[in-house]
């Protein structure tokens, strides 16, 4: 019954956010114990009476909605929170290898994550930028002021920096490791970021040497693991969950990308790459499952002309699973925020 409960603004029910913590069904009623998600009074408010209006629609008897409240932890200076002035959290996005769509992920959550807050986008794979193509940013060049500092690019509401600002699309870059960390050193120490609630990184393809050297830069508010269903993806989460582990980073979760296949005739979904393998390996290794994205040709489409299908359509089946991730995303980072941890 209470899965049919939504978190306000978001496709995903309060169930899988972890926000229900007992309930007890007796002759004096039915009493609901809520976690409160670290969000605004009235989002918290609305939760308590749609959970109270589900219930009393199902049974005679009174039901009790009781909320716990985690007050919400006093703020440290944002400088010291991620090295980063004005930087909140930083979310880093890996896969343990390529063609997974790790870049969609990242590009399609930072898009949704900023319809409601300050963002920033850092493409770390300095071989093979995508994010300038994803955003239509290919011929923009970022401004560098006299003091060196580099200006963000704007698009979308996200502030957006790629090595593939600074190279012709057919430039290939071709860097020993030193020099790449040098140039992921510059573009944390040197961009002016200004603001921001989320940096989203996209890390490199992989999880070897260079990635756990960029991921090791500033302190990672978490991590996300971009994995496919197939068996042998396995392997490649343990990986990533390894990774973070490494650099004492908490591994928000797993997202399964190219989940399954809908039809975009019928409508009709083919798991074509099997089902489940994220979620089950996700709970193999005691993280949480941050969702499944299903595989459709409009994200292709609208990746190579430089509109995320978040932006070009809010209301598609893939932007709202892309939103709904990035409201796990945000719920696991508040929830730590609190001390409460929730698979």
């Amino acid at each position: 019954m209470l899965k049919r409960v939504k978190y306000p603004g978001f496709s995903r029910d309060i169930v899988s956010f972890g926000i229900v913590r007992d309930v007890q069904i007796g002759s004096g009623g039915v009493t609901v114990e809520l976690t409160a998600p670290a969000a605004p009074d009235e989002t918290v408010d609305r939760i308590r009476a749609d959970v109270a209006a589900a219930l009393g629609a199902a049974t005679d008897l009174p039901v009790t909605v009781e909320m716990e409240r985690a007050p919400r932890p006093t703020a440290a200076p944002r400088t010291a929170r991620t090295g980063i002035p004005g930087v909140n959290a930083i979310v880093a996005v890996a896969s343990g290898k390529g063609g997974v769509g790790k870049s969609t992920v990242a590009v399609n959550v930072a898009c949704a994550l900023a319809r409601d807050a300050r963002v920033g986008l850092l493409d770390a794979d300095v071989y093979g930028p995508s994010v300038p193509i994803m955003l239509g940013l290919d011929e923009e060049r970022p401004e560098v002021r006299p003091d060196k500092r580099i200006v963000p690019v704007e698009k979308y509401g996200l502030r957006a920096i790629s090595m593939g600002m600074f190279v012709g699309e057919r430039t290939p870059v071709i860097w020993r490791g030193p020099m790449v960390t040098k140039l992921i050193t510059e573009f944390f120490k040197n961009v002016e970021w200004g603001e921001l609630d989320y940096l989203i990184l996209d890390l490199p393809p992989g999880t070897g040497d260079a990635q756990l050297t960029v991921a090791q830069q500033v302190p990672l508010a978490g991590g996300v693991i971009v994995t496919t269903p197939q068996d042998v993806a396995l392997l490649d989460v343990k990986r990533g969950i390894t990774m973070f582990q490494q650099v004492n980073a908490p591994v928000l979760g797993v997202v399964e990308n190219m989940s399954f296949h809908v039809c975009s005739g019928c409508g009709e979904r083919a798991e074509i790459f099997g089902h489940g393998g994220g979620e089950a390996m996700a709970r193999q290794f005691g993280v949480p499952f941050l969702g499944a994205i299903p595989l459709v040709r409009e994200v292709r489409a609208a990746g190579d002309r430089g509109v995320p299908i978040v932006v070009a359509n809010p209301e598609h089946p893939q932007s709202r699973a892309f939103t709904d991730v990035a409201g796990a995303i945000v719920s696991q980072l508040d929830e730590r925020a609190v001390g409460v941890h929730t698979h």
